[in-house]
């Protein structure tokens, strides 16, 4: 069985799905629930169903979407919850991309002051992101998980089949999540990436993605000291996802919103943290390469500042960056003016190869 052991519980590569019912029938839960969007409703449920067997469940839905993880909709799965008449003793399935293992965690974490959950995620970037670590979270006044928890799921189970029903761009968006780990943690992953588009990605890419980010969380559960490096490219990437969601008629993804990021980030740890010119020019080209430019608009500047203003991870007003020193190294808690940050939105603007 290949599974890595996070804190406190188990992630599942291998006959996933058959662990997940085994876990259920191990732990005579009272009530199981299933939360998905109509996405996974249609495309992954019955996947889901049919591993499971005879073992019962009541399905709660909501609207996919970013726009859609606030207390709105978070209320509506408390309420579906209470309907169903769940106990403490219950468990939620959470069967979705970030969005839904986000809101579902933290919707659990909170209900009757905390059932327990599990983590099923159908997309790259809930598998190698989202679901692990324990994070759970809702948006609120475009801030993205500004309301959440740090609760741990019981298990996590990763079932590559779900990968088959993603579209390219959605395959692209966690792509770009997997490029970060190698940028922060691990210079081989970055290198053998850069011959890796994302339809090739294969099983033990994934696996060791999902190895480095536990790695990461285990030491360092409540984001202290050096879990701040996943944050590398979503201070800038948060803020421009949050300004694309309320202003384009068709909002970047969330990998697409951070490859901008890892752009702007990149060239302010040229800047401010050492990395060189040549690698700076490597982790352009990488992202480039998969990314198509969008166009940040120099109107757009103000409001991207006050959303970066308003960042979970700031510090005493200071706006706060996860900065490479090097391909596969970053350090944490670096601070950069309003002024360096304008800079790094032309250069992404203006960068020419």
């Amino acid at each position: 069985m290949k599974a890595i052991e996070s804190i406190n519980y188990s992630v599942f590569f291998e006959n996933s799905l058959q662990e997940l019912k085994h876990f259920l029938l191990e732990k005579k839960y009272s009530k199981v629930f299933v939360l998905v969007d109509s996405n996974t409703e249609i495309h992954c449920l019955p996947l889901l169903q049919d591993a499971l067997g005879d073992i019962e469940f009541d399905v709660i839905e909501v609207t996919p979407g970013e726009e859609n993880k606030n207390i709105d909709f978070c209320i509506g799965v408390w309420k579906m919850l209470l309907d169903f008449g769940a106990d403490r003793n219950s468990i939620l399935i959470n069967l979705g991309g970030g969005v839904i293992t986000d809101m579902g965690g933290f919707a659990a974490s909170t209900f009757k002051r905390g059932i327990d959950f599990v983590q099923v995620p159908t997309t790259l970037l809930s598998q190698v992101d989202a679901s692990i670590g324990g994070k759970t979270g809702i948006d609120m006044d475009n801030v993205k998980n500004i309301i959440g928890t740090f609760t741990q799921p019981q298990a996590v189970f990763i079932h590559n089949a779900f990968l088959s029903t993603l579209d390219p761009r959605e395959l692209r968006s966690g792509y770009a999540e997997v490029i970060k780990h190698g940028l922060i943690y691990d210079a081989d992953l970055f290198e053998k990436l850069k011959f890796i588009k994302p339809a090739g990605l294969n099983s033990d890419i994934i696996y060791r993605s999902v190895e480095i980010k536990n790695e990461v969380v285990k030491a360092d559960p409540f984001e202290k000291g050096i879990r701040k490096i996943l944050n590398f490219g979503h201070t800038i990437g948060h803020a421009v996802e949050s300004y694309s969601l309320q202003h384009d008629k068709k909002p970047l993804l969330h990998g697409e919103a951070i490859a901008i990021g890892f752009i702007c980030e990149a060239y302010l740890s040229a800047k401010k943290n050492k990395l060189s010119k040549e690698e700076l020019r490597e982790i352009i080209e990488a992202i480039r390469s998969v990314f198509p430019a969008y166009k940040v608009a120099k109107s757009s500047y103000s409001d991207l500042l006050e959303l970066m203003k308003n960042d979970k991870k700031n510090t005493a007003g200071k706006i706060s960056f996860s900065l490479l020193s090097k391909i596969g190294a970053c350090n944490f808690d670096s601070y950069c003016s309003e002024e360096e940050i304008i800079e790094s939105l032309d250069f992404y603007s203006n960068f020419k190869n």
